[in-house]
């Protein structure tokens, strides 16, 4: 189970930084995400622990189970009454092709590879539930070593400036992207991280350990790592994320500390992170406005999400298909917005689940935000221990997450897929400090008693 899980997660980490021209890569972390699929789920059914976590595991088997919905076969008749379908029908007629019967998604080949990409977040879910939150943490510090790794790649690529350090041919060449073909997605797993690095670091905040001093100083450098490399990133959701992000942390890092007093150790961590955050403010503001004001194609973005709301509703309430956002889009377009460059995504995967999944996957997004509400609430009432804290930093790790996807697409890489089902579910362990937590009527029934 640790080989299989340990496994998957590498081949996520190093192969899965990018979005499209990935088929090898794509295909190598699908299979490696078979064995782990397949233990954890025998584990789980062996060991009884999925009555722990129903509620996630019926989000995600639900999210899985979606594209092949929208593959099932339907008659002509049904499928042409289908809101949405009237050009197809059009190019049917033109084409003289009378199908008899039609799946649900317009491009059944694209929702197919789509179900295909989910499994490997799925499967580490899974076999992360089914392990002891001590192989969790394990995870956690293997990603932070990833982040360390993945910027250290970063620096070679900005300093050599040379083709043979980036892992893909389409990339944003010149930039720091690490392990990723884009930058802004190597700023997404920059942001995951400092939740998590702060949680390290408040397990050594007014400890009598030994390794206390270790520990604040290496969640700290990890952190001060980062926000330098935010700087040089230049993406402008990490600049403006950073602050919220590093606040998150060090909330983290006070309640692990006990919620005592501020010690020498957090204020110097603080005042780290100011001197961080100023440093980023300096050496990084002016490119990242630069980019606000001369980049055409995102202010572009905002030009088209109304397009693409339009399309949205035409297609109410099953979709047209995941996957199929570029054929539809395409037959949106207005002329006046033609460029060069074709606007693949929707940079924003709400608006684009709406168009491809409907009223179906707005639901899912919405019981999952009801989920992670619940959890939150559970892991940032508990008491410091080092479970609670990766649960809180889980939680905030998901927020950033969730309002990058508002913009951008992060969760269409199977990196940032694979590390937001990892920290679903630390962060739904949290359901069991909730549940083994007296209810004050109870509190108040033992106090008299």
């Amino acid at each position: 189970m640790v080989i299989a899980t340990g496994v998957l997660l590498a081949f996520s980490l190093f192969f899965g930084g990018a979005s499209r021209e990935h088929v090898v890569p794509l295909a190598a972390i699908e299979l490696a995400s078979l064995p782990a699929l397949g233990l954890g789920l025998y584990r789980m059914g062996k060991t009884g622990v999925w009555r722990r976590h129903r509620l996630l595991l019926s989000i995600a088997g639900l999210a899985a189970v979606l594209p092949l919905f929208q593959l099932i076969p339907l008659p002509f008749d049904i499928w042409a009454s289908l809101p949405g379908r009237d050009e197809a029908i059009v190019a049917l007629d033109l084409t003289g092709v009378s199908p008899s019967w039609l799946p649900l998604s317009l491009t059944p080949d694209l929702t197919w590879q789509a179900f295909l990409a989910i499994l490997p977040p799925v499967a580490l879910l899974v076999a992360s539930l089914s392990v002891p939150p001590s192989m969790q943490a394990r995870l956690i510090w293997a990603v932070l070593a990833f982040v360390i790794v993945s910027i250290l790649l970063g620096a070679l690529q900005i300093t050599l400036n040379s083709r043979a350090v980036y892992p893909w041919e389409t990339t944003n060449f010149g930039a720091l992207v690490g392990f990723f073909a884009n930058r802004n997605h190597m700023a997404t797993l920059c942001l995951v991280a400092i939740p998590f690095a702060a949680a390290l670091a408040g397990r050594g905040l007014n400890s009598r350990d030994p390794k206390a001093a270790l520990r604040v100083w290496s969640g700290g450098l990890v952190i001060a790592l980062i926000l330098v490399s935010l700087g040089a990133i230049q993406s402008r959701f990490g600049v403006l994320a950073a602050i919220p992000a590093l606040m998150g942390g060090l909330l983290i890092g006070w309640i692990s500390s006990g919620r005592t007093r501020p010690g020498p150790r957090l204020l110097m961590l603080f005042l780290g992170g100011a001197v961080g955050v100023a440093v980023v403010g300096f050496f990084a503001l002016d490119p990242v406005l630069d980019r606000f004001a001369g980049d055409s194609e995102f202010a572009g973005r905002f030009d088209r999400w109304p397009v693409v709301a339009q399309a949205a509703d035409d297609f109410l309430p099953l979709g047209s298909g995941i996957g199929s956002f570029d054929a539809v889009y395409r037959s949106y377009e207005p002329v006046e917005t033609l460029q060069a460059a074709f606007f693949n995504q929707a940079h924003n995967d709400y608006l684009q689940l709406w168009l491809t999944t409907g009223w179906l996957g707005i639901g899912l997004v919405i019981a999952t935000f009801v989920w992670w509400g619940r959890r939150a609430w559970d892991a940032w009432r508990a008491g410091p221990s080092l479970q609670r804290d990766l649960q809180r930093a889980a939680s905030v790790a998901l927020l950033l997450i969730a309002a990058h996807s508002a913009a951008d697409y992060p969760l269409r890489t199977e990196t940032m897929a694979v590390i937001f089902a990892l920290c679903c579910a630390i962060l739904d362990g949290a359901a069991r400090a909730g549940a083994d937590r007296p209810s004050r009527r109870r509190r108040v029934t033992e106090t008299v008693a």
